[in-house]
């Protein structure tokens, strides 16, 4: 696709998964237990918005991979694919010129893997962004279209939709790309939430029951309430985990103040402040996916979708297993966040060894792969969480009737029990328990 690789613009792309013991432990688990039908979640438009946790295609993903096909097609999740970019080609290389090969490929994947394919719409054609039809400039994938193309992008929308009638979700653009108003150091709400509502009533008008969200916008913040009001923008939505920026907070409340409708909201973001390389204590860090969950449902009702989350800092430094471990713990904090959805990058590289992805280029399952799917089957969205705890702090617990998971988030092994039963856990120990 023109050398885009990953996702663009130096946002952060990490990743873990479980520890190998714990892998064990999961694997037999799998074999026995089988998840009921996911709860659904009703948002504005009376559909019911629950896809569960899943993961994002880049531009590596399981493309004539047999293996790596076989291991997404054994336990199906919900799988997203980008409209432009990240494995996709320009769909609409010039004015109602059209080339959808590369999606209508990936969209064929993840049908036939038994995935719900989940479309989000970023990026737009070079035409709708003042460059020349029929051209595609890669580095510019990441500029919005211009006000006037707006229309544009969404008679592109409908097109796409029409084309596949077994996507039934859709996500309006990728974190307010190209909408930051840099004069007024502010993102431009007003601008997105023009497109977006184009969008909306475009998508609409080609099936009612097509489920629309947005505005997937980064939930960035800072260290402490301190440094976010050093930098001017400190906010109300604050706790141990840090600041969240207010421009994020004024962007959100714009659009759900002047939306033209939404089946689900869509955000994304990373434990790691905005103005550090380091989050500090990142088990600590990742109560910020709790506590923003927590802020969003108390401003709408909608179901909420983390659509990209991000738990490690650049050049970490971590162990596969403290990556994992990390990893899970996020997870844990999404959970505890009554996510209707959450979805993994992807960072698959093709390289032989890829820290953070689903599978090896090789087609071999990665951890990653495996907690998802257990997070899939046993806290799928709505599922009601029993209030367990660990004896010792240092390990975290998320739980529900049948199944629960014991994190260790110490490099040390630690003997513990949860409501009386016992547990060990090796070094940054991932483990799968019967309550």
């Amino acid at each position: 696709m023109g050398g885009v690789g990953e996702h663009a613009g130096g946002r952060r792309r990490r990743r873990g998964g479980v520890v190998a013991a714990g892998l064990v432990l999961l694997g037999c688990l799998l074999a026995l237990w089988r998840a009921t039908a996911t709860p659904s979640v009703t948002g504005e438009g009376g559909g019911a918005t629950a896809p569960g946790w899943g993961f994002t295609h880049t531009q590596y993903g399981a493309d004539g991979d047999p293996a790596a096909q076989r291991l997404i097609a054994q336990e199906p999740l919900p799988q997203v694919q980008a409209l432009m970019g990240w494995g996709a080609d320009n769909p609409e290389p010039s004015p109602g010129v059209y080339d959808f090969a590369r999606l209508d490929a990936r969209v064929a994947l993840i049908t036939r893997s038994g995935g719900t394919p989940i479309i989000t719409l970023c990026c737009a054609p070079d035409w709708m962004k003042g460059g020349k039809p029929g051209a595609t400039d890669w580095s510019q994938l990441e500029t919005a279209p211009s006000p006037a193309h707006d229309a544009d992008f969404a008679a592109l929308a409908a097109t796409v939709a029409r084309r596949y009638p077994q996507v039934r979700d859709f996500v309006v653009w990728n974190e307010f790309k190209g909408f930051f108003d840099n004069r007024a150091d502010q993102w431009d709400a007003a601008a997105y939430t023009a497109l977006y509502n184009d969008v909306y009533r475009a998508l609409k008008a080609v099936r009612p029951d097509i489920e629309v969200g947005g505005p997937y916008l980064p939930m960035d913040s800072f260290a402490s309430a301190a440094d976010a009001a050093a930098q001017g923008h400190g906010s109300s939505v604050s706790g141990d985990w840090g600041t969240l920026d207010e421009r994020v907070v004024t962007a959100f409340g714009y659009w759900l103040q002047h939306k033209a409708g939404a089946d689900f909201v869509a955000v994304d973001g990373s434990t790691v402040p905005r103005d550090s390389r380091s989050s500090g204590d990142p088990f600590a860090a990742a109560a910020k996916f709790t506590a923003v969950s927590r802020w969003i449902h108390s401003r709408t009702s909608l179901p909420l979708w983390w659509t990209e989350w991000y738990v490690e800092p650049s050049g970490s430094g971590w162990s596969e297993p403290q990556r994992d471990a990390v990893l899970a713990a996020g997870m844990i904090a999404l959970a505890e966040g009554h996510v209707a959805a959450a979805f993994y990058w992807n960072p698959e590289t093709g390289d032989a060894t890829c820290p953070g992805c689903l599978w090896s280029s090789t087609g071999a399952a990665l951890p990653p792969l495996a907690l998802l799917q257990g997070f899939a089957r046993w806290f799928p969205p709505m599922a009601a969480l029993v209030p367990l705890r660990a004896a010792d702090p240092r390990v975290l617990v998320l739980a529900q009737a049948a199944r629960g998971v014991a994190v260790n988030t110490t490099a040390q092994t630690l003997r513990t029990t949860v409501h009386g039963h016992p547990l060990i856990l090796g070094p940054y120990g991932v483990v799968w328990f019967t309550p």
